[in-house]
């Protein structure tokens, strides 16, 4: 099963990679309980689900700071004393 590319999460909504964050949160603790239990059959998949809350929190922190560098569209008066 090869990595999912950095392109499929750079087009999910902001909704959609906020659910994709807990669903693979959610997925690596099951892993983690399955390897405690002994019932661990595929132990590459924290690797792949590392990798992916990797790339997804990446494009998550992307997002935060691009929205924080957009200059503000408010126009601010400012009243004269004279």
């Amino acid at each position: 099963m090869p990595f999912p590319k950095i392109a499929e999460v750079r087009e999910l909504s902001d909704e959609e990679l906020a659910a994709e964050i807990v669903k693979i949160k959610r997925d690596l603790f099951d892993l983690r309980i399955l390897k405690a239990t002994g019932r661990m059959e595929k132990p590459h998949l924290f690797k792949h689900n590392r990798h992916r809350l990797a790339q997804l929190l990446t494009i998550e922190k992307e997002r935060e700071l691009a929205k924080e560098a957009e200059p503000s569209t408010t126009v601010e008066t400012v009243e004269n004393p004279e």
